[in-house]
């Protein structure tokens, strides 16, 4: 027997490992499962070949040969290591690993997207569902080839074109915009030289009216098709422009002929040389351009409605330019057999998956949003004054456009990570991976420091528990319920969950321990006491009692409790790299994760496109931090109106808005793993999100305190302290036995909400 040392990095991932000795002999051995695996190493190991495979290599190709990548294909089969299976270094972690381990196979399509995966199992890295690098299309599924289809395509229809979306298409789109062209159509014939387009215009009102089951072509193509396409014919030409259809390639061991006539001469097109094409050009086509366009805007900004976006912008770029008698109109055939190419031919105008559409890898709604975020700045700042827009209105607008700056912050991330060493990953994580929440912190505590208002400090504490309790009860919580609803029981690693608790019970006790010492060597103040004078025995009655550390003993806070803060803000990210250490590197075995390509052992090593290269990568998280801040700033500028003149608890609005709608993408990305029965990384995501926010965010903003004074103090409030340790204690309750169900997500759910409810009726902060 011989053995092979791999070439691995030093700080790869040294989790993702093992296989049974069962599994991975049927695996290597078995005939009908010739598919090769992708395997993911930390450190060099020795890598056991048994005599059958004693020929076989291990290939690592590489995208980009700088570099360093840590994932390499095996051709017939996972070489894992096991105890006693004959290798000269055995694992040191061997006994009772599996008891407390749930394996996950997940399917990759390049180096890249390994990396990918890899960085999601990693501790304190973001969680990423979607993909960094863009799919073959062939390779890709019915619904994502639909979706991205160009509306050319004539194919077989067998089912109706008579649905519910198109129906709603006449309402929407269908009437108005086929009313434009009969309002169009007599203007033409009245200029004489234009009523060839008069006809057009006629013909294409008839068509928007209900274009399903209708194509548009181009005459010169039907003739050429007509006179050269065979009987039985089957392949769609690749070139966006061709039309011809060719026969269908088949094995065959006989040649067989097929005579296509000569096409004729290609006559020059005179179209650009008439009169009648500028009458058109400067009295129909404008109206029209705008007519298309709006109709382009408002369906592609409802989404799901994507192919009438589409379709109006072929028309308004190709069929409008066309020469008016090469324009024709067909119903299609519901036997055809050959699948051609035209100029537009649209089925549906509704399609519900086209929530997965993506352009250039980034999200359709993400794509949608990112216009308001430029709308924002100029209205925030330009309108200063209120005099256009409330102060409640640019709030509003400022918050929401963090949202899709947190998406591109959270790609920019992943892109970057995949495309990069651990080393690279992990600064990258570091230094991105809570910029979104540090720039609103830090902008509120400085508009507050300048106002001379204690009232931003309680929003920024109350945003920070906000934030704590919707990654430790709501984000599990409703991934639970999702996740369990289309898989009626889900199991996760629940020594991972068990690291990650144990870090929050750390973090919990961390961030709250100068709250308590406040509590025990403060003194109750009281306020708004009433007696009745000269009788001794009325009751002596307060309505607002409350510990007040500064007022008993000046020197306390700052002999006592910022010391204490500081030794906090120390210990806390000591603890987060000993987190590291632990699941990275010394007892990374905790996960069994096996990654395995997606093609039954064909690997598209370089068939592969990544949306982002490293410098757009960059580019976008500085762009998109940049932003962030702009919104930030406005959002803690107008902020002030809600605060003192709404009945809402300024709590409820810090544990709400301002802590939860910056994590909408991570609770998108939660729920998609849940979905994908992965509740594993959702359960992963509200934790790692909770460690951060305790271990990372909370000692940078001392730190920001500490060299720019703000008066941040690290004293939370009763209801922070009990609600956070609660959620604590309970989270840890339900984890205990590694699998759950929809119902102890709705109950997380549950509880969540009546923390919320707490925080809804509660008074608002004194210092408001």
């Amino acid at each position: 027997m011989s053995c092979k040392t791999s070439s691995l990095l030093p700080g790869d991932v040294d989790h993702l490992r093992r296989r049974s000795v069962a599994e991975s002999t049927e695996a290597c051995c078995d005939p009908e499962h010739p598919q090769r695996l992708l395997r993911l190493h930390v450190h060099p190991e020795r890598l056991c070949l048994g005599p059958q495979h004693a020929d076989l290599g291990v290939a690592t190709p590489s995208p980009d040969a700088s570099a360093q990548h840590f994932c390499h294909f095996t051709p017939k089969c996972l070489l894992a290591v096991h105890r006693g299976a004959h290798c000269t270094s055995p694992t040191r972690h061997e006994e009772g690993w599996h008891d407390g381990t749930s394996r996950t196979t997940i399917r990759v399509e390049n180096e890249v997207e390994a990396h990918r995966e890899a960085n999601n199992y990693k501790f304190g890295f973001r969680k990423w569902k979607g993909n960094v690098t863009e799919k073959p299309i062939e390779d890709r599924s019915d619904i994502d080839k639909e979706l991205h289809t160009d509306l050319s395509i004539v194919k077989q229809q067998e089912a109706s074109v008579v649905t519910f979306g198109n129906i709603a298409y006449v309402f929407l789109f269908g009437w108005w915009v086929s009313l434009f062209y009969i309002l169009i159509c007599p203007v033409m014939f009245l200029t004489i030289c234009g009523a060839s387009y008069g006809k057009v215009c006629f013909k294409l009102a008839r068509f928007f009216i209900w274009p399903f089951g209708n194509s548009i072509e181009k005459a010169s193509s039907v003739v050429r098709r007509s006179t050269s396409m065979p009987t039985n014919c089957e392949i769609v030409p690749q070139e966006r422009d061709a039309v011809d259809c060719e026969p269908l390639l088949v094995s065959s061991p006989l040649p067989v002929e097929v005579h296509v006539p000569a096409l004729p001469p290609k006559k020059p097109s005179k179209h650009w040389g008439r009169v009648s094409t500028y009458i058109w050009l400067f009295l129909g086509y404008p109206v029209l351009a705008v007519v298309h366009s709006l109709a382009c805007v408002l369906s592609w900004m409802l989404v799901f409605t994507i192919p009438v976006a589409k379709m109006n912008g072929r028309v308004l770029t190709t069929v409008l330019l066309m020469a008016p008698e090469e324009v024709q109109i067909h119903k299609l055939d519901k036997t055809v057999v050959c699948e051609t190419r035209v100029i537009l031919c649209c089925y549906q105008a509704f399609n519900m998956y086209y929530y997965k559409y993506t352009v250039q890898g980034i999200n359709i709604f993400a794509l949608n949003l990112l216009p308001l975020v430029f709308m924002t700045l100029v209205i925030g700042y330009a309108d200063r004054q209120h005099k256009y827009f409330s102060a409640e209105t640019i709030f509003t607008i400022a918050i929401t456009s963090i949202i899709p700056l947190s998406y591109y912050i959270g790609m920019g991330i992943a892109s970057l990570s995949a495309q990069s060493n651990f080393a690279v990953g992990a600064v990258v994580n570091a230094t991105f991976g809570s910029i979104a929440e540090m720039t609103f912190y830090i902008t509120a505590l400085l508009r507050g420091h300048r106002a001379g208002s204690k009232c931003y400090e309680e929003i920024v504490k109350a945003a920070l528990t906000g934030t704590l309790l919707g990654c430790i009860l709501f984000i599990p919580g409703i991934c639970m319920t999702v996740g369990g609803i289309k898989h009626s029981e889900q199991r996760f690693n629940s020594r991972s969950a068990g690291v990650g608790s144990a870090l929050l019970f750390i973090s919990i006790g961390g961030v709250f321990a100068p709250t308590l010492f406040s509590k025990v060597f403060g003194n109750l103040v009281c306020e708004s006491c009433s007696n009745i004078p000269g009788n001794a025995s009325a009751p002596f009655i307060c309505k607002d009692c409350h510990y007040y550390v500064s007022q008993t003993d000046p020197h306390l806070i700052l002999s006592n409790i910022e010391p204490l803060v500081y030794t906090i803000s120390v210990l806390l990210p000591a603890s987060y790299l000993i987190g590291l250490i632990f699941t990275l590197k010394t007892h990374s075995h905790i996960y069994d994760i096996q990654i395995s390509d997606g093609h039954g052992g064909h690997v598209h090593a370089g068939h592969h496109f990544v949306h982002w290269s490293r410098w757009r990568a960059l580019v976008v998280l500085i762009a998109a931090t940049v932003l962030m801040t702009c919104c930030a700033d406005l959002c803690t500028e107008n902020i002030e109106p809600i605060l003192t003149h709404s009945t809402i608890s300024q709590y409820f609005i810090g544990v709400t808005v301002l802590a939860m709608v910056p994590e909408l993408p991570e609770i998108v990305n939660g729920i998609q793993f849940a979905l994908q029965n992965n509740i594993s990384l959702s359960l992963e995501v509200g934790s790692c999100i909770a460690v951060q926010v305790c271990m990372i965010q909370i000692p940078l903003l001392i730190l920001f305190n500490a060299f720019y004074d703000v008066g941040f103090v690290l004293v939370f409030s009763d209801i922070h302290l009990w609600a956070s340790i609660f959620s604590v204690i309970l989270v840890n309750y339900i984890f205990m036995d590694g699998k759950c169900d929809y119902f102890q997500g709705t109950a997380l759910v549950a509880v969540y909400l009546i923390i919320l409810a707490l925080y809804y009726f509660a008074p608002s902060p004194r210092s408001c």
